[in-house]
């Protein structure tokens, strides 16, 4: 009888489908749900996952987080439990107006939204979710899915992740893109910002917005 190798877990890291703000380039809202377009992203993701051993999703309970993780948790079966850490950088009174009506660059490192998230400030608050991340990884049987949104996912691979030699963190993640991180540290990356399960659907994408 073969023995049974048993592989290092993993985490897969999850920015949500596409939403009718991110193709109009709008500063989202918390409660923007995803497009039509976003709902088939997350099931093609969710397909591509589901016999991939997800023991465990966590998500940002934003609407456009929480529905791609739920299309995760109809394939898998898997537990669902929601993470304020992981919301979106909160732009404060930006949310809602378009990119091109701001006359200003909102991701600009020293920017502060008014009623907003600073970049330490975000960060800071990223690197409290990633704690909570590890904790999961270690505490689950199996492999841990994190849904969360495009600037976290930038956060977590520049400031806490190990990128393969030559990779660099990209500018932006598109929707409904997986990364694979093996578990545990150095945490490095497997697969960075991949869409190939999204195959033909993507063939006419427009430029989403970063968040």
């Amino acid at each position: 009888m073969r023995d049974i190798i048993q592989l290092p877990a993993v985490i897969f890291l999850i920015r949500h489908g596409e939403t009718a703000g991110n193709a109009a380039r709008v500063v989202q809202l918390p409660d923007v749900p995803l497009s039509a377009r976003g709902l088939a992203q997350a099931h093609r993701l969710a397909q591509r996952l589901a016999r991939e051993g997800v023991a465990h999703i966590v998500s940002s309970d934003f609407t456009r987080a929480a529905m791609t993780a739920r299309a995760l948790h109809d394939a898998t079966d898997a537990p669902l439990t929601f993470e304020p850490l992981l919301h979106e950088r909160n732009f404060g009174d930006l949310r809602g107006r378009a990119y091109a009506d701001l006359g200003l660059d909102m991701f600009e490192p020293d920017y502060a939204p008014p009623n907003g998230e600073t970049w330490p400030a975000f960060h800071a608050r990223v690197d409290r979710a990633w704690t909570r991340i590890q904790a999961l990884a270690a505490a689950v049987d199996g492999n841990l899915a994190v849904v969360t949104h495009g600037l976290v996912c930038r956060s977590l691979a520049g400031r806490h992740l190990v990128l393969a030699d030559g990779c660099i963190v990209p500018e932006r993640w598109d929707n409904a893109s997986l990364t694979i991180v093996e578990c545990p540290a150095p945490w490095r990356v497997r697969l960075l910002n991949c869409i190939a399960h999204l195959g033909d659907l993507d063939a006419a994408a427009v430029d989403s917005a970063a968040v």
